[in-house]
């Protein structure tokens, strides 16, 4: 059932359910149906709607939610803007946004368009200044939507809670896919460690999907106040990988949850996940990001585009119903690719004999340190494995004999005096045990917090600024 028609059948039929709480304000079904009915204004079915996709790039709020359904409502589209970007940024996008033409009519009811009509122009950063926009249809979302409910725990008597900005994809879609299967979805204003453990506490959360690191901050604080979060019975981690010691802490917080994580990126969608029952070790690995989702095809190729060996890293590439269409603009021919039904972002990794798929990192991110490439995830691997260690970020620097070198910064546990625990000796000598030479770190570092996108992602680029910039949050350890 598409998004749209859902909402409609879900105000017809079970019409006081609580559709959408953020913060305080709160729509039923029904509520949100007809609210998103009166945003036509009393214009006539039939009647073309403006040029162009329905901008939205406010923050979380019911005028968020009713203006990103009646933009899709019958054929619209939207384009959702990041509200934290530069005044020149957005002016830029919106410049180029109104230049789109549409030929979107009002309909006549809470129905979606043609499967194969564009619906979203999402924004992701790539090496241009300018946000590259890419589109996505109907269909991909509707194909998403029973997969991702049936892999990562979804059903109509849950109460959804993700504490991150709508704007970004990853909470966006959680929305969509709750509306769905007409189940309830809260958020809040802005994030807060306090008020989210509240939401979850008090309202009858089921299902919490976030970032690792959110994911994270909750449970530490959680756990620092021995309040265990018995009620949560799904917990599903997107956007980044979800490390080994998070997993651990959000099973210790919520021992009753099922543990999802998934891989994908805003322009391929789902691509593998890994599921694990309450009570369930993980497995101990820190590149392995699960079995390829329902409907999606995996390969791994090498420079000249051949299938490489299980085993051999190479380029991960993608074969599904689920990717978009392509970008709009900003296509500089080192991020989305198409060849022939394959697609890649660029992302780098390798299948195990099991069909596991192990996500080494974006192609961007891979350092070339005097002839050798480094993957951060690796040494990230290796560093949150050492006691004490809360969390690593790896970076390259530039280096005018190496061309780059490779540093570690470390964020230790909240109850560590810092200095004390954490030494570059230390970090050196469990580097040393788990990589060979050209991986290890050239130098260490202690975090006071991490350095996180407004999205909650780790920014490996902006570790490199702090550092650069002498930032304090950053201090180097001898």
């Amino acid at each position: 059932m598409p998004m749209l028609s859902a909402v409609q059948h879900w105000a017809e039929t079970n019409p006081q359910q609580l559709a959408v709480q953020i913060g305080d304000d709160r729509l039923s079904y029904v509520e949100l149906r007809d609210a998103v009915l009166q945003r036509f204004g009393g214009t006539p079915p039939g009647t073309d709607r403006p040029n162009g996709p329905t901008v939205i790039g406010q923050p979380n709020g019911l005028e968020f939610v009713v203006r990103f359904l009646a933009g899709v409502a019958g054929s619209g589209s939207v384009a959702v803007l990041d509200p934290g970007w530069p005044a020149e940024q957005r002016a830029d996008v919106l410049a180029r946004l109104s230049g789109l033409k549409s030929t979107n009519v009002v309909p006549e009811t809470m129905t979606d368009g043609p499967a194969d009509s564009t619906f979203l122009y999402g924004f992701t950063s790539g090496t241009t200044a300018v946000p590259k926009a890419f589109r996505r249809t109907r269909r991909s979302w509707q194909q998403s939507f029973p997969r991702s409910a049936g892999v990562l725990g979804l059903t109509r008597h849950d109460s959804t809670l993700a504490p991150g900005p709508l704007s970004a994809s990853l909470n966006l879609y959680a929305l969509a896919e709750s509306l769905h299967v007409g189940a309830t979805f809260h958020t809040l204003p802005g994030f807060d460690v306090a008020a989210a453990l509240e939401r979850i506490e008090n309202h009858g959360i089921t299902r919490l999907v976030a970032v690792p690191a959110v994911l994270r901050l909750l449970a530490q604080r959680g756990l620092a106040s021995d309040r265990l979060c018995r009620g949560i019975t799904g917990i599903v981690s997107g956007g980044a990988k979800l490390d080994l010691d998070t997993t651990v802490l959000l099973q210790r917080w919520a021992p009753a949850a099922t543990v999802s994580a998934y891989y994908g990126a805003a322009e391929l969608g789902f691509v593998s996940a890994t599921v694990l029952a309450p009570g369930q070790p993980p497995e101990p690995t820190g590149t392995a990001v699960g079995l390829p989702f329902p409907g999606v095809r995996i390969r791994i190729v090498d420079d000249q585009d051949a299938v490489v060996e299980p085993g051999v890293a190479g380029t991960i590439q993608v074969s599904s119903d689920l990717v978009c269409d392509g970008y709009l603009w900003g296509d500089d021919g080192a991020a989305f690719q198409r060849l022939g039904t394959w697609c890649t972002v660029g992302d780098h990794g390798f299948l195990d004999g099991a069909g596991v798929l192990h996500h080494l990192g974006r192609s961007h991110d891979m350092i070339l340190s005097a002839g050798s490439n480094v993957y951060p995830q690796e040494v990230e691997a290796a560093l949150q494995a050492v006691p004490g260690v809360r969390a690593a970020v790896v970076t390259g620097l530039p280096d005018s004999t190496r061309g780059r070198r490779v540093v570690a910064a470390v964020l230790g546990d909240t109850d560590l005096v810092a200095g004390t625990d954490l030494d570059a000796v230390s970090l050196r000598a469990a580097c040393g045990a788990a990589l060979v030479a050209p991986k290890r770190p050239h130098a260490y570092y202690r975090l006071s917090e991490l350095p996180l996108t407004p999205a909650g992602k780790v920014s490996r680029s902006m570790l490199g600024r702090w550092i650069e910039q002498g930032d304090s949050r950053v201090v180097r350890l001898r």
